[in-house]
Formats: C-alpha cells, structure tokens, sequence
C-alpha cells in the first residue's frame, strides 16, 4: 500500500527525532535548504490547501545521510507518527527578523504545536505583556489565521507593525489610511497607526485559555 501525505510527513518528523534533530536540522543535515520540511510547507496556499510533497531528491539525500534504507523509512512512516503541528513562536521573537517570510508566513525556526487540523495560513504565538489581561495573560499560546481577510471592528487579532511590533489586540475602527488597536486592559490607551506601519493583521480563532 503506498505512503499516504501525511504518513510521509509522519516518517520524515520521527527520523528527525531519531536523530535528535527538528525538521530543520534533518534538512541541514542533508544538505537541503532548513525550511524544506517545515510544517508551513507541508500544504499549499490558499483555502484549497493542496497537499505538498517531499521530492524524491530530497527524501533520497535523507535517507543518504541517515543511513536508512526506502524499507526502513516506509515502515517508520506506517508505524505512525506525530500529529500535525502548526508553527509556533513567541510574540516577542515574533518581532525579530528571519521568522517571517516576504509574504508575511513563518520562516526559520519555529517550535511545533500539535493541532488535530493544521491550515498553511495558521501559526501560534505566544503572548507578552498585560494589554489584553484578563482575556490573555502572558504566556497563553493564541493561533492566528493569516488566510481570514474579512476582519471586522471588535475582531481580536494580531498585528505586526514593519517596524517589528508584534501585538495582541482588539480591532477599533478602520479607514483608508489608519488602524485603531484597542486594548481590553483600560491602563494600556488604544493606538492609531497608519495603515503604512502595518505589515499584516492576522484574527485571532483559538486561544489557550
């Protein structure tokens, strides 16, 4: 019986524990690019979601360096494996360079957070700081959905500002030029920025409270 997507995956996840490595680090190791078997990749844009696969290249020069043979590696893949993860950052490392693509989606090295239905335009953060106490508290993990466009005043979301701000807010009013974030604690005053100083707004569909 053929391997099925996520029991690819599956194999690909539990070699790299194997070896004591992250997805990454097994990619590393075989000399392939570190994001090429990052959660975010697994699934292709969109709502449609289209299953992505590892290349043969690439699940080749794997097995290569871990000597492993194709029999060996199926057998992993089928005796199961993780569940599907989503990635998952802190909000203040969210504001650093290199943990986020041109488009606005995770890149480099995130941490993996089981999720029963992962989607390529969600990832988790956690949160910093008291602004939305006592609906968030420093240390909740909320997942974002970087594919929800249709935000609407009264939204909880995530903002990132182009100057590396990462913030959990409420969504105040919005005009062709400015953003008002709003905080549920009445000690932090809501902030208007320019629509320019936002680099993505994300909603907020899953918190850990």
């Amino acid at each position: 019986m053929p391997l099925s997507h996520s029991q690819i995956w599956s194999g690909l996840d539990a070699l790299a524990r194997r070896e004591g490595l992250t997805p990454s680090g097994l990619a590393r190791r075989a000399g392939l690019d570190p994001t090429a078997f990052n959660p975010s990749k697994r699934l292709g844009p969109g709502p449609a979601a289209r299953p992505r696969w590892p290349s043969t290249e690439s699940l080749a020069a794997v097995l290569d360096v871990t000597g492993l043979s194709l029999g060996a590696f199926a057998a992993l893949a089928r005796d199961g494996g993780p569940a599907p993860t989503t990635p998952l950052l802190g909000m203040a490392q969210a504001g650093r360079d290199g943990f986020f693509d041109e488009a606005g989606f995770p890149a480099g090295e995130w941490e993996a957070m089981p999720l029963p239905a992962p989607a390529p335009e969600r990832f988790a953060l956690r949160i910093v700081g008291d602004s939305m106490l006592p609906l968030y508290r420093e240390g909740d993990t909320v997942i974002v959905d970087r594919g929800e466009t249709r935000l609407r005043a009264g939204d909880r979301v995530v903002a990132r500002t182009r100057s590396g701000e990462v913030m959990a807010k409420v969504l105040g009013r919005r005009t062709a030029r400015s953003v008002t974030l709003e905080s549920i604690n009445p000690a932090h005053a809501p902030r208007t920025l320019p629509l320019g100083e936002i680099d993505w707004l994300a909603r907020i569909v899953w918190a850990s409270q």
